[in-house]
């Protein structure tokens, strides 16, 4: 069953690339979050989309509270969104949408950032990034109303299970997933974008908390944004945390782990029925993600998950599964595996 399952996947790749290259389309640039307008006619202010997150903060750190606050309500929606930003800032333009949200973006399927824990003073942050279908709108309840898909209760289970106060864990839809296992989910291209988010939203986090450590945990298509963001990542990346990846684009432990001059450990977990494990290791003209993670040979510290239930399952308590993720993301030298 598994072979012809995977040898069906195979042919739908090798069909797919017949495909024209108009259908390749990437999805649609949004126009300009509202507000950014108006916020550049003033040319003192740093640029949303090119000023550097280190930047944006030392811009930020020169007004007085008054000013500040000023901007956060003429321009709730650019501060709000601003990597750089001091939390309790970007708190406040987001305040709309909830408590501790970080990042807040209504177009298209959104964008939100969700903070479980105290950033503003949190010395250990895991930032974890989901899959295919998500989207705000579902980023609270689940997709198809499963909660054990949504991203905001996923991080709650694992502050939880942590139960460390110097850690702040946050849920990260910073990017636009593809919508279904369809041409988009077998493609790289919002992968690659979504690596390039990653990267500014971690540049930020260390002009608010520089002596914080990351863990970065990648779930599903998340991965594949890990994937595409490694080699790049800072140094206040410990540990790299790979949950049902259908492959990693040509990446292995090794190549993934080393960055800014150091070796970050990677993990691996893939439960016995998750349906990612019998995907083909395949990689054809650009569809398909290649060697999946599970595989004995890719390297890496691999996870207990026994008890597991299939793809959407990693994150619910009391599994020895999340005993282990509790131990990497709480306190990195009690955790087992080498660097």
């Amino acid at each position: 069953m598994r072979t012809w399952l995977a040898r069906l996947l195979a042919a739908s790749l090798l069909l797919t690339a017949l495909r024209p290259v108009a259908a390749f389309a990437p999805a649609p640039v949004p126009a300009p979050l509202p507000g950014v307008a108006g916020w550049l006619a003033d040319p003192s202010r740093p640029d949303p989309a090119t000023t550097a997150p280190a930047e944006a903060a030392r811009y930020l750190a020169g007004l007085s509270p008054a000013e500040r606050a000023s901007l956060v309500a003429g321009f709730p929606g650019v501060v709000g969104n601003l990597d750089g930003a001091p939390v309790a800032l970007r708190y406040a333009a987001n305040a709309a949408a909830g408590p501790q949200v970080l990042a807040y973006d209504p177009r298209g399927d959104g964008r939100r950032v969700q903070v479980v824990g105290d950033l503003a003073t949190a010395d250990r942050v895991a930032v974890l990034i989901p899959g295919v279908d998500t989207t705000a709108a579902n980023f609270a309840t689940g997709l198809g109303g499963v909660l054990r898909r949504a991203p905001q209760w996923q991080a709650e289970q694992v502050w939880g299970a942590a139960g460390d106060p110097g850690l702040a864990v946050v849920a990260w839809l910073g990017y636009d997933p593809p919508e279904g296992i369809g041409l988009a989910a077998v493609r790289s291209d919002r992968a690659v974008a979504g690596a390039e988010a990653l990267l500014r939203f971690l540049a930020g986090l260390a002009a608010v908390r520089p002596s914080a450590s990351v863990v970065l945990i990648g779930h599903s298509y998340g991965t594949l944004v890990l994937a595409h963001a490694a080699g790049r990542l800072p140094a206040s990346v410990t540990d790299l945390v790979l949950l049902g990846s259908p492959g990693m684009d040509g990446a292995d432990a090794d190549a993934l782990g080393h960055h800014a001059g150091r070796d970050a450990r990677v993990w691996t977990g893939s439960a016995p029925g998750d349906w990612t494990r019998w995907l083909p290791d395949l990689r054809l003209l650009g569809l398909g993600h290649g060697t999946n993670p599970a595989r004995t040979w890719f390297g890496g510290n691999r996870l207990d998950t026994d008890g597991v239930a299939g793809h959407d399952g990693y994150f619910v308590p009391g599994t020895p599964f999340m005993r282990e993720l509790a131990a990497i993301v709480a306190d990195p030298a009690a955790a087992a595996g080498p660097r």
